[in-house]
């Protein structure tokens, strides 16, 4: 397993050090971690009302160790283009909805290292923001992580849940982990979507880790923008999320 660490940013003329972050994806197919916790808790959105905006209160089951409340994007039932398993629900937003806002709370001492999440037809508009103490700490750009997956079509291409079997094959879905490192922590994270498609995740996955999962890592930075120029992602599949998200709207 091989990691690619952030290094912490230097704190000048007081501005916030950027946090240190590893990430990697599960296997094809897996959506959920294989990561170790003390504590965590997993959010499915089932029973969320459908087509409404993500506002509401939860504890990820933990019994009350971890609580987050969620505002803006939307609530849509399974499609092709989300939902872990192939049914229930999933959060997505789009660029002209409001951003996913998650603010957290925890009485755990160690505070919060860890987000997971099942990232389904992952497009290069697709932004990931970490705050904490209202300072932004990290953003990731999941387009760097389709780059590094490889260009369609491989494993990791097109929906992997019947009955959506084979579906949006021009798009990646896996799950992501982000593990901060070194101390570091997060309190607030906004997920936003910059262009054309939409952002759908599911099985929001939070708590402190005590070793990883997945096996793979983000590419080099430098080799960003090489991966992802070609990487074609934006194009018949965003517009056809655009008319699904015009017509529920």
């Amino acid at each position: 397993m091989k990691f690619i660490l952030a290094a912490a940013g230097a704190a000048l003329f007081a501005v916030p050090a950027l946090a240190a972050v590893s990430v990697n994806y599960e296997a094809p197919g897996v959506q959920n971690t294989t990561a170790g916790f003390t504590t965590s808790g997993v959010e499915t959105f089932d029973g969320q009302p459908i087509g409404s905006a993500a506002n509401f209160v939860t504890d990820f089951g933990t019994g009350g160790a971890i609580q987050a409340t969620y505002s803006g994007g939307r609530i849509d039932d399974a499609n092709v283009f989300g939902s872990a398993g192939g049914t229930g629900q999933h959060v997505v937003t789009f660029s002209n909805l409001t951003p996913i806002t998650i603010n957290f709370t925890t009485t755990l001492p160690e505070g919060l290292t860890y987000f997971g999440y099942w990232l389904s037809a992952l497009n290069s508009g697709n932004q990931l923001e970490f705050y904490y103490q209202g300072n932004l700490v990290k953003a990731i750009n999941p387009a760097e992580v389709a780059g590094f997956v490889g260009s369609c079509p491989n494993a990791y291409c097109g929906n992997p849940n019947a009955p959506y079997t084979g579906g949006n094959s021009g798009e990646p879905y896996a799950f992501l982990n982000v593990y901060f490192t070194g101390g570091d922590q997060f309190d607030r994270i906004v997920i936003t979507q910059t262009a054309g498609g939409g952002y759908e995740s599911d099985n929001h996955t939070v708590g402190f880790y005590t070793r990883p999962g997945g096996e793979g890592a983000v590419p080099e930075p430098a080799t960003w923008a090489m991966l992802i120029a070609g990487f074609g992602l934006v194009g018949a599949a965003a517009r056809r999320r655009n008319r699904i998200a015009a017509t529920l709207a």
